[in-house]
Order: structure tokens, then C-alpha cells, then sequence
């Protein structure tokens, strides 16, 4: 099975079998320890916990470049992965409150090599059965290869082609730079078209594909699309709604704003 997405009623029949990797991935920003916290205090049985700044992130350069949450190199995340518990064989099931954080770690996979992962829809909301608090420890032996081609930098964002589609994940009042709660400086890349991550899910639900080819209606047909957001992490769900749409080989600007706006030399655009 390979799919965007899992219904909790999948996931109650299959959450214990052998081959299934179910991984808790909730986070809060500015809140390091919540994740972890609520992991403890109840998780879907036999889930493992993955921390977004831990385990998902090298550390922030000094001079900002990268962005707030850069990704590690790929010997520290098979070392990561493995340790959850994850070997190539199997199938992964990510969860998070009902957000974004699971379709960037169905992201991150995908971009080492595993397409034996999706997401649950509605998140841990949506789970109907029973919680446990014990913290469950498995062996993996995850070895990654890499898709270089799903991920670009920030020079490649600013030499692309004129026909190339570039969302801007935030919410409108950051992409328009009337507020900027958590990087330097405000506005979006020129070019960049408006698409709020959280237009694409209701009630914590991915809408359907009608409708998530209604919000990419300027992506249709386009030679390229690249996806950004602040950090990196939140375009993980207009990455994956655009799979549900039919569109597929979006690629990832991993650095996103937190990256673009460290060098005073980049472009800044503001307003809608």
C-alpha cells in the first residue's frame, strides 16, 4: 500500500502489525518539550516519537543561513530512523495533532528513498481507539537514497525559469509581510504565489482532490512547482495535497524564509 493517506479505521486494524511503523510526530513551535510531553501522556499503541528539532533538524547556523530548521545530513537521519525503529521494508504511518507536521516527516521519506509512508488523516483527533503512555523501543536498519532532484536552494529559487509556479505556504498576513512572528524580516519572494497550507485540510482533514485542484488551479500545467514556507516544515502539507491533487514532482525549497531572508542581498517583495 502507498497512499498520501490512511483513515484511522485502517489504522486501528493494522497499528501492531510487524511491518507497520507508526510514528508520533507532534511539536509545537517555541514549545520544544511539548511533543514529547504529550507523547507520554498518551500515544496510539506501539508508536514511536519523532522530535521535529532533534531528530529532524541539524542545528541553526550562526549567520542564519539554512533557516531555522535545516535539514541533517543523510547519514544522521538514517541514523535517526533507524534508531526509531525503521528499516526499508516497512510501512510508516506518520500522526501529528492534525496539522503539518506528519506530511513533512511523509516528505522527508519520500525524499530518502521510502515511498512506503503516509499520513493519517485528521491526525490523532480523528484515532478511535485506545492510547497507551509506555514508550516502546524497536531495531531498524534505515539506509536512504536520496532524491537530490526533490529538493532545492535558495540560488536555485532565485535563477528559476519564468514558467516555474512558486507557492509560498504561509498564511497571507506573513506572505504579505504585514507581521512576521518568527523570522527576521518580513515578506515573501518575489514571483511567489499565495497558498496557506491550512486552506488544503478541514476539521484537521486533507480536502479532497476537487478541491485541492480548485486552490492549485495556477499550478495546473506548469513545467515546475516549488514549495516553500518558513522553515521548511508547514509546505510539507501543500507538498502532499498536491500529490492528492494529481500534481506530482513538486519540489521543496528546504531553507524557505527563514533561509531567503538571512542575505540581505535577496529580493523581498511585500503586499498581496
Amino acid at each position: 500500500m502507498s497512499t498520501p493517506l490512511v483513515s484511522a479505521a485502517w489504522l486501528l486494524e493494522h497499528h501492531l502489525d510487524p511491518n507497520v511503523r507508526v510514528v508520533d510526530t507532534r511539536f509545537v513551535l517555541g514549545k520544544p518539550d511539548a511533543g514529547r510531553e504529550a507523547f507520554a501522556s498518551g500515544h496510539i499503541p506501539g508508536a514511536v516519537f519523532v522530535d521535529l528539532e532533534r531528530d529532524l533538524s541539524d542545528h541553526p547556523a550562526p549567520d542564519r543561513r539554512g533557516g531555522r530548521h535545516p535539514l541533517p545530513a543523510v547519514a544522521a537521519l538514517e541514523k535517526s530512523l533507524s534508531t526509531l525503529g525503521i528499516s526499508n521494508e516497512q510501512y510508516v504511518v506518520a500522526y501529528d495533532g492534525g496539522g503539518f507536521y506528519a506530511a513533512h516527516f511523509w516528505w522527508m521519506l519520500r525524499y530518502l528513498g521510502h515511498d512506503k509512508v503516509s499520513v493519517l488523516d485528521g491526525g490523532l483527533p480523528a484515532w478511535t481507539g485506545p492510547l497507551e503512555t509506555a514508550a516502546r523501543h524497536y531495531a531498524g536498519d534505515f539506509r536512504a537514497e536520496p532524491r537530490t532532484e526533490m529538493l532545492v536552494d535558495a540560488a536555485y529559487v532565485q535563477n528559476r525559469e519564468d514558467t516555474t509556479v512558486l507557492l509560498d505556504s504561509r498564511a497571507p498576513e506573513r506572505f504579505r509581510g504585514d507581521v512576521e512572528p518568527l523570522d527576521w524580516k518580513a515578506g515573501h519572494i518575489p514571483g511567489a504565489v499565495n497558498k496557506d497550507w491550512a486552506n488544503g485540510l478541514e476539521n484537521g482533514f486533507y480536502k479532497p482532490r476537487g478541491a485541492q485542484l480548485e486552490r492549485f488551479k495556477e499550478v495546473k500545467g506548469a513545467a515546475e512547482v516549488i514549495v516553500y514556507c518558513g522553515s521548511g516544515v508547514s509546505a510539507g502539507a501543500n507538498m502532499l495535497a498536491l500529490e492528492l491533487a494529481g500534481i506530482h514532482g513538486a519540489k521543496l525549497y528546504a531553507g524557505s524564509w527563514s533561509d531567503w531572508a538571512s542575505d540581505d542581498a535577496r529580493p523581498i517583495a511585500t503586499g498581496g
